[in-house]
């Protein structure tokens, strides 16, 4: 037995974060004991638990999620240790763990400081230290107006990437933490350079802004000796200012380093007033998580020289650079190759680019300041004597650093390819925010698409603490607009950024996530007012347009991108936005509704519900006739209605919804509110036939339509390639979007078929839809509960064989597919412990039951079969040609209405010339006709 994955909110040793509250999670592995027979927590005030400050002892200690309730201290390192007793006797302890406070509301010594007044540099800020003797303890406690890195003796402290992130500018400044102990010594040199950042550079939308027009930084280095004394040196006027070889930098622009520069001393740093609020950090570090090397070196049609990574990603470019000084070197970033040649035509005003002036020195040398989106670079001035090969140039990959926690492995290498394409885009847009995308000029945390994806992006890894942070920021700027959530962030001053359902929902959706997914009440009860101040404002919205149930907005994003608007390239789809509007607004108060009750709030439980059944009648009124038909005739109107359980009578809804993809000829309208709900929806009503196609779609709008054309990562737009390799023109056209990677929840939750049962995953249901279209399906989840595993197979034979694994002090419902206990055989459990309807309840642990299907599994036909699905079975084609001549021209004649009817539709065909009773000896011999 032993115990993993020790967090405290999400984080393994946190340094200088902000504590609200302290919540410490863990996992159980490696034991064969079932449950928890008794549990020890324990927080001390020194590493060898002497100074015990916190304990409890319970057979209830939750994994998924304890707060610790203790009064902390500024600056102070805290341990803390669990010890779990399972049921057959076996005993562990977690390694000893820590967690250190940062500043809290101890006052400063440090003070603000800048370049002179006119310096345009970017500056670098040094102190010579003379200490009285090499320290026992330091920590460095940094922040500033831009983004900065420090160093002692020239040595970059500790590994993060652009501190102190994406800030709420309006509110204040994170500091990040330092521990220097093994680096420093009794006489250093500490610098701090600092660059745009954010902060500073042009960033944003309509034509950029930026959030100051100063640089600055604000330092505190405490020490600590041997015989307990303590010295604090800040930053202040003594400090000196240089300007830094970085003579220009931007989110968008990049960065530019010019060696013979030099570092110029320009005098003594000035103490500034900045009025920023000084934080202690909730940002998680952004780091190096890997390194790609390069693939190939490209020499274009145009000339150009070429390096191609293999993967579109988000990260910086490193050189080893060994050249004559003067040498420029420029370095610019795209996507995708345009008939051989490089492009980044997308990237708009975005310049995304290096520039490196050599001054002969040979050094390793990548951007510092700023980071890219790219799959492609294009070198240029890189000199003839040299030749560039792969080894020279490499790409770091950069984003927050989230533990991978989902895997998935399929026998479908499109499939697999599509699941990668969803992980990489999470990697490349969750750089401290979820962001659109981090190539063009925008890369903003917009809120619809993290919405949609938050589900996912929890299954694939631990986001527990990446979206606490967005959650903060999002409710720091709600509270200055009087409760409206955002559309995107960060937001300028005294802008609300677009107000809009599906958008702003995010407020109540992502901690709704939080909760099923982690478990802990405590970790939404911070975002609480958010959730509560966004369904107010839709309230008053409802009062000020007659007190009926509704939400109503000048303008909306609507099924942004949805392909049945009034052209396929319109910004958003058909669907009705005041429907949505009031979909969401059901959807929003009944969430809100929920973690009132959750959280001990009687009354605006009571509140909250009264008014999601307002809101709910209203809907029913205004879009359904009394019969039950939704007045809303497209695919996103139907997908919301039945995700979030709004109808009269379920079975219409799910007959019009039926008629409706029949009409549209099974293709895919909707966009960034439908599409990421599609096929859990089909799943939930039983249409998994319907998501398979969906799935499996290698046309247009399809997610293997993307892949065929070599997609590494997901795109904004259905149909950001042309077929012939081209980028679709469209101003707002990037290949690296996550938003319709959703898909993969599907596969988790519904052909993986693990999706929790109780939140945090305690207790799980695992219910697998296999189809023959896979031969295996391998799904891993650790959760806050820990591992899940559903694994399976269907064999040559027939056989159908299915892997679980149970995670300690859990458990999961199982049904098994197409349950019969014919050549029943079971590894793990007694086979009478299976009901008859396949369902089995089994405890932490490892199992393996494997059957013939009560319907063979290779007979991949039905009765809702469409004929378009036959046109590649060449034994299929051969008998209809033979057999049933009108249904083999309906196929090969291409028609879309004639290739989406199903076997069960044809011997109705009669007035198309299909004899009836010549059609149904056919159907049935392609019913059962076996395919491995």
């Amino acid at each position: 037995m032993k115990i993993t994955r020790t967090k405290i909110n999400g984080v393994v040793n946190p340094l200088g974060f902000s504590f609200e509250k302290i919540i410490a999670a863990w996992n159980v592995e490696d034991t064969k004991a079932v449950s928890l027979k008794n549990g020890v927590l324990e927080v001390s005030a020194d590493g060898d638990f002497s100074q015990i400050l916190y304990k409890k002892e319970s057979a209830e200690l939750d994994q998924t999620g304890e707060a610790i309730d203790i009064e902390l201290s500024p600056c102070t390192r805290y341990f803390w240790r669990v010890t779990v007793v399972g049921d057959n006797g076996e005993t562990a302890t977690s390694d000893i763990q820590w967690f250190e406070t940062g500043k809290m509301e101890e006052p400063w010594e440090g003070k603000w400081i800048a370049a002179p007044e006119g310096e345009k540099c970017h500056p670098v800020f040094s102190k010579e230290l003379s200490l009285k003797d090499k320290p026992v303890s330091a920590r460095l406690y940094v922040s500033c107006l831009g983004v900065f890195e420090a160093y002692l003796d020239g040595e970059k402290v500790g590994n993060e990437i652009l501190t102190p992130y994406i800030n709420d500018y309006e509110t204040g400044m994170q500091i990040i933490a330092f521990d220097v102990t093994e680096q420093i010594k009794a006489d250093s040199n500490l610098s701090i350079q600092v660059a745009k950042g954010w902060y500073m550079s042009n960033f944003g939308l309509e034509g950029g802004h930026n959030f100051g027009d100063r640089m600055a930084a604000i330092a505190e280095l405490q020490v600590t000796y041997a015989d307990g004394s303590k010295d604090v040196i800040g930053t202040d006027g003594s400090w000196k200012v240089s300007k830094n070889d970085v003579t220009d930098s931007g989110i968008y622009y990049g960065e530019d380093l010019d060696r013979t520069a030099g570092i110029n001393e320009i005098g003594n740093a000035v103490e500034i007033e900045t009025g920023k609020k000084l934080l202690d950090r909730y940002s998680i570090p952004v780091v190096v998580k890997e390194v790609l090397e390069a693939k190939e070196i490209i020499h274009t049609p145009a000339g150009e020289t070429v390096v191609d990574f293999g993967q579109n990603h988000a990260g910086i470019m490193e050189i080893d650079a060994d050249f004559p000084a003067g040498t420029k070197i420029t370095v610019s970033c795209g996507e995708i190759l345009v008939k051989g040649n490089f492009f980044n035509e997308n990237y708009r005003e975005a310049r995304s680019q290096f520039v490196y002036v050599s001054d002969g020195r040979k050094e390793t040398v990548h951007p510092r300041f700023t980071f890219f989106g790219y799959r492609y670079l294009k070198i240029e001035g890189w000199p003839e004597s040299i030749e560039l090969t792969t080894d020279k140039i490499r790409s770091k990959v950069l984003y927050s650093d989230m533990e991978r926690t989902g895997f998935i492995e399929t026998s479908n290498a499109k499939i697999n390819r599509l699941y990668e394409n969803c992980i990489w885009g999470q990697k490349s847009n969750f750089l401290d925010m979820p962001t659109d995308c981090p190539q063009r000029n925008e890369r903003l945390g917009w809120t619809g698409d993290a919405q949609v994806f938050s589900q996912t992006a929890s299954y694939n890894m631990d986001t527990r603490a990446f979206y606490k942070k967005f959650l903060r920021d999002l409710a720091l700027d709600a509270k200055r607009h009087d409760g409206g959530v955002a559309s995107f962030l960060p937001n300028t001053a005294g802008n609300l950024a677009g107000v809009g359902s599906v958008w702003s929902d995010v407020s109540t959706i992502i901690p709704e996530t939080l909760y099923n997914t982690y478990g802990s009440a405590a970790d939404i009860e911070e975002h609480y007012e958010m959730m509560k101040g966004w369904v107010e404002y839709m309230h008053r919205n409802d009062m000020e347009h007659g007190d009926n149930g509704t939400f109503s907005l000048p303008f909306q994003f609507g099924d942004w991108l949805g392909l049945d608007g009034i052209t396929e390239k319109s910004f958003k789809g058909g669907t009705n936005d005041d429907y949505l509007a009031c979909v969401y607004y059901y959807r929003s108060t009944m969430i809100t509704a929920r973690m009132a009750e959750l959280l001990g709030k009687k009354e605006d439980a009571e509140g909250y519900a009264a008014l999601a059944a307002k809101v709910k009648k209203a809907i029913l009124h205004e879009y359904f006739t009394p019969s039950g038909r939704l007045s809303c005739d497209t695919q996103a109107a139907y997908v919301v209605a039945l995700a979030f359980d709004i109808f009269v009578d379920r079975n219409k809804l799910i007959e019009q919804f039926e008629d409706r993809l029949k009409r549209d000829c099974y293709q895919i309208k909707c966009g960034f509110v439908g599409a990421p709900l599609l096929c859990i929806t089909l799943a939930k009503i039983d249409r998994m036939d319907l998501a398979y196609h969906f799935l499996f779609n290698e046309g247009f709008p399809g997610w293997l339509y993307c892949v065929d054309l070599g997609a590494t990562t997901i795109w904004e737009r259905w149909n950001s390639v042309m077929p012939d390799g081209t980028l679709c023109k469209d101003g707002m056209n990037s290949l690296n979007h996550y938003s319709y990677g959703t898909i993969v929840q599907f596969m988790y939750e519904y052909i993986g078929g693990i999706r929790p049962a109780t939140p945090g995953f305690k207790k799980a249901v695992i219910a697998p839809k296999p189809s023959m279209r896979f031969r295996f399906f391998n799904t891993e989840m650790t959760t806050a509960a820990g591992k899940y595993v559903s694994d399976w197979k269907i064999a040559e034979d027939g056989i159908f064989t299915l892997k679980v694994e149970v995670p300690f002090n859990a458990e999961a419902t199982v049904t098994l597919p197409r349950f019969s206990r014919d050549r029943l055989c079971v590894d793990g459990l007694a086979d009478s412990e299976i009901k008859d309807d396949g369902t089995v309840t089994l405890t932490a642990g490892s199992y393996e039951i494997s059957y013939m299907p009560s319907r063979d599994y290779r007979c991949v036909y039905g009765p809702e079969t469409r004929l378009g699905e036959l046109a590649g079975d060449e034994e299929i084609m051969k008998l209809l040609e033979k057999e049933l001549p009108v249904a083999y021209g309906m196929i090969k004649g291409g028609d879309k209405e004639n290739a989406n009817r199903t076997l069960s539709e044809l011997p109705f065909l009669f007035f198309l010339g299909i004899n009836p009773d010549a059609a149904k000896p056919v159907i049935e011999k392609i019913c059962n006709t076996m395919r491995w």
